[in-house]
């Protein structure tokens, strides 16, 4: 039988160029799209950190994760790939 949903845990960067006010809002706006769709939903904010991306030398770090179904997870990559301000995203399915 398929397994219907899995545990899964994303990292994204948002660009420090961004306003605090900016940060905060892609921060709901990706907390709000998987409680949407996703249940479990838990949200750590690790706040800026040094490493070098694009000529930047720091991002503001977001660890987020949730259970959901396999076509969630698709959305939301595609989704920080089209989202001004988001650096670099990375999504894994967690083992049980």
């Amino acid at each position: 039988m398929a397994k219907v949903s899995a545990k899964y845990e994303v990292v994204y960067i948002v660009n420090p160029t961004k306003s605090e006010e900016e940060t905060a809002a892609l921060v709901a706006k990706f907390t709000a799209l998987a409680e949407q769709h996703a249940s479990a939903v838990e949200v750590e904010e690790w706040g800026k950190l040094a490493y070098e991306i694009d000529d930047q030398t720091e991002g503001y770090y977001v660890l987020m994760s949730f259970s959901s179904g396999a076509e969630f997870p698709a959305e939301l990559d595609r989704v920080f790939g089209i989202t001004d301000g988001i650096m670099r995203s990375m999504i894994v399915c967690r083992g049980e």
